[in-house]
């Protein structure tokens, strides 16, 4: 069964959310370095009897920061909190990071957020965490607060895999370089885009290739090309196989990167439909073709080769 668990967008928690174990940060794609995190704070709920309560932020505060900032996210907010389920925690405050949130003074943040509103007894956090206004906030300073307010902050080592800390810039690096199989492990699972099927110019059914199409957003742009695919239908929750196309289509002289998704024995229409593309193989890099005819052919041997891969 599935755990439940409270989702709040402000600071009006419940009363028996307060007092809890808090880990605060981005964790945008919940990798190994997080999954290590929470075993920790797993171990502490046990013998403290607290509860775990996970204060993350929309959008990542490096994306407020860097308005060009635009496709850079590892994972949704829907992915973030299917994940957090299964890590055993019991509350998600997913704060809006604007201007005014920005602006909120160091001491302020202590003071009336985490200790008035949330009411912490521990707190997780990175080396690198700043917080408040002109990121004046940081590790050094929670602990200076820690006798007056009554919590303990832990600060764990990072996770590092032969000599590398695992990092969510690190698997960004590793997807923009097409280095699915490693960002996959540090993941701990296949990464993940979802979105709503949108209709296009249906280039590919005029060549015998229906697709399913999707916009990035604000996600990460992993390497162009081929991959083959799962997909979750989100409306029946069904498991297909597939292959997807990420790029601009350069045959077709097109220049807006778009994610195709050519599912295997499927003749459903599904447009406004929410799915879940799951990325198991890098394939083949993209590339123009002279012409449409070459360009069939090479799909042809894409889904052969994809159906070899065991999805």
């Amino acid at each position: 069964m599935v755990k439940k668990i409270n989702l709040y967008k402000n600071f009006n928690i419940k009363n028996n959310d307060k007092g809890s174990i808090i880990l605060i940060g981005s964790f945008d794609g919940l990798h190994l370095g997080h999954r290590k995190l929470f075993e920790r704070a797993k171990k502490l709920k046990s013998k403290s009897k607290l509860k775990i309560g996970v204060f993350t932020f929309d959008p990542i505060p490096k994306m407020f920061f860097s308005k060009g900032l635009i496709n850079y996210r590892i994972s949704n907010l829907n992915e973030k909190i299917r994940i957090l389920k299964n890590f055993n925690v019991d509350f998600v405050i997913n704060q809006k990071f604007n201007k005014k949130f920005s602006k909120i003074k160091c001491n302020d943040f202590i003071k009336n957020i985490l200790i008035k509103k949330i009411g912490m007894k521990y707190i997780y956090v990175s080396n690198n965490f700043k917080f408040g206004n002109k990121r004046e906030g940081d590790v050094k300073l929670l602990q200076r607060y820690q006798k007056t307010y009554n919590y303990k902050v832990i600060k764990p080592s990072p996770l590092k895999i032969k000599n590398k800390m695992v990092s969510s810039s690190l698997i960004r690096k590793l997807l923009q370089d097409g280095n699915l199989n490693t960002a996959n492990k540090y993941l701990d699972r296949l990464w993940t885009v979802e979105g709503i099927v949108k209709k296009g110019r249906q280039l590919g059914k005029t060549i015998g290739f229906p697709t399913c199409n999707i916009e990035m957003q604000n996600y990460v742009i992993s390497k162009l090309g081929v991959y083959a695919v799962k997909v979750n239908l989100l409306s029946d929750n069904k498991i297909y196989k597939g292959i997807a196309n990420l790029g601009i289509r350069p045959t077709f002289n097109q220049k807006k990167i778009l994610l195709e998704v050519n599912i295997f024995n499927f003749n459903k229409k599904i447009y406004g439909k929410r799915i879940r593309v799951e990325f198991v193989k890098f394939i083949r890099g993209e590339k123009k073709f002279k012409n449409i005819n070459n360009l069939k052919k090479q799909i042809k041997l894409d889904i052969k080769k994809a159906k070899k891969i065991n999805l």
